[in-house]
């Protein structure tokens, strides 16, 4: 079970839209879906684009090509589509098959790269469909039994404050650092098995994924991008200086970087300028969704933060809570907050990442004041004179080991 598994339960019962499970390879969506066929208490079958003979069935009968495959199938009917982003006319077809059956078939859409639904022209889904993230495990997750992460935007800087400061805490974001939100290294806690899996994990996606989805050809030169991007984590990101190592056109790196982030192997954030003055406004920064090769520790701590960040604001949104995005501040003095969490445009929390402190950060302090968010927070790796969350100035002090157990 997995903290989307009573959300995609209740748009079933209420809503009957085709619900899309979108994420990193190897995240657990395939899992997951086949426990939400398993766990119910109708009908349910299972097909993979990448298994030959399924989609035989689904390229032949795309009307009831279920039926195919077990005659005897009653309805109502729960199905899962493994990988069906790679057929081309994918959008057509899910759109016939909702329109024709959607009173008596439920409908599980996975797949690893984007599932980008708005085209240029031609039919959408819009209006049919629910996009939600499976994102790899957080601390949050983990310490949940049930899996799931209950905390709200309301409940936010509340939760965080009342959470015991027990050793499972500690323990569970020990197993992050070290292994990775992904299931596989994760609840293996072998070292081995990590840099194994990772480098499997990244040739599955330079290899498989952009030879399925893209017509990019240069994968070596992918591949040297991709090794030149763990050290640039957490700092603004330049395309110049990649083109120049790389030796390619801006327009080239740009679109590498936009599909890299399109099959899940990284994520970006913009910084945010709003109405103040002398904001950086166009370079992006970075995170990976594996960050095991990360060498620097804060950078590799600032990416923890920054992912567990980020899952919260697509749960929040696809939960129904409202537009939440990832952003970061950076003015031309070089005063920087790590993390901004907007709700509809608008600042709604200022967060900074430290490996270690022991006070308030300046620049937090200063974004803060012209910001004005509903709540500013330092979380702090290894804390120095404190040991729990207390507010100073109007700023949440929390050791990580309590502020990342509630996302």
């Amino acid at each position: 079970m997995r903290y989307l598994t009573n959300e995609i339960e209740r748009l079933f019962t209420e809503e009957q839209k085709i619900c899309l499970i979108a994420g990193p390879r190897q995240v657990g969506k395939t899992t997951l879906a086949k426990y939400l066929l398993e766990n119910h208490s109708i009908n349910s079958m299972y097909f993979n684009w990448d298994i030959v003979n399924d989609r035989k069935l689904i390229l032949k009968y795309p009307s009831d090509f279920w039926l195919r495959k077990e005659p005897s199938a009653k309805q109502p009917l729960r199905l899962t589509l493994d990988e069906i982003h790679k057929f081309p006319r994918w959008k057509t077809f899910l759109k016939g098959l909702y329109d024709a059956h959607k009173e008596k078939i439920q409908l599980i859409v996975t797949g690893s790269g984007k599932l980008d639904i708005f085209q240029k022209g031609g039919d959408s889904l819009f209006g049919r469909y629910q996009l939600y993230h499976l994102l790899p495990f957080t601390a949050g997750e983990l310490l949940s039994k049930k899996r799931s992460i209950k905390v709200t935007p309301d409940s936010f800087i509340n939760d965080i404050q009342n959470t015991e400061l027990k050793k499972e805490n500690e323990n569970a974001l020990h197993l992050i650092e070290n292994f990775t939100g992904f299931p596989e290294p994760l609840f293996s806690e072998s070292a081995t098995r990590l840099r194994r899996w990772s480098l499997a994990h990244e040739q599955l996606i330079l290899r498989e994924e952009l030879r399925d989805l893209t017509r990019i050809r240069e994968l070596g030169l992918i591949e040297a991008l991709v090794n030149l991007l763990p050290e640039r984590i957490g700092s603004p990101l330049s395309i110049n200086a990649l083109r120049e190592d790389l030796n390619v056109r801006f327009e080239t790196v740009q679109l590498w970087l936009n599909v890299l982030e399109r099959l899940f192997f990284l994520f970006s954030i913009r910084p945010y300028a709003g109405k103040l003055a002398r904001t950086l406004r166009r370079e992006e920064k970075i995170y990976l969704f594996d960050f095991s090769t990360i060498p620097e520790p804060s950078a590799r701590f600032e990416n923890i933060v920054g992912l567990h960040l980020f899952k919260l604001c697509k749960m929040w949104t696809e939960f129904g809570y409202g537009v939440f995005n990832l952003h970061y501040v950076r003015d031309r003095e070089k005063r920087e907050v790590d993390f901004l969490i907007t709700l509809q445009n608008k600042p709604f929390a200022l967060i900074e990442a430290k490996l270690k402190a022991s006070k308030l950060d300046t620049s937090l302090l200063y974004f803060k004041e012209r910001l004005k968010p509903k709540y500013a927070i330092q979380i702090v790796r290894n804390p120095e004179d404190f040991s729990r969350a207390f507010i100073s100035n109007g700023i949440l002090l929390a050791p990580a080991v309590q502020a990342l157990a509630v996302m």
